[in-house]
């Protein structure tokens, strides 16, 4: 009987858990990280999902995310959008 209500249990918050990921957006392509404060300009270039971009940052395009380099800001040395988008430092 009990094992039946935690099997139960499992399967209920298995399909929550499933649910919330098809709500959850797609991650974006690329991302650029924001400063702090009012008017926070750009700091970093990040590939889309990289565990080293903060809390701060939007989605860019590609477009973006390659004139964003090109205007000299920097490349995160973790996920290395430069090497992704193809541009040599």
């Amino acid at each position: 009987m009990w094992v039946e209500r935690i099997d139960e249990a499992i399967a209920a918050v298995e399909q929550r858990e499933k649910e919330r990921e098809e709500r959850r957006p797609p991650t974006p392509n690329w991302i650029v990280e924001l400063s702090i404060g009012v008017g926070a300009r750009p700091i970093e270039v990040h590939v889309g999902g990289c565990y080293a971009a903060g809390k701060r940052h939007r989605a860019i395009t590609r477009e973006q995310a390659l004139a964003a380099l090109a205007d000299g800001i920097r490349a995160c040395i973790h996920c290395r959008p430069d090497t992704e988008l193809g541009v040599l430092g």
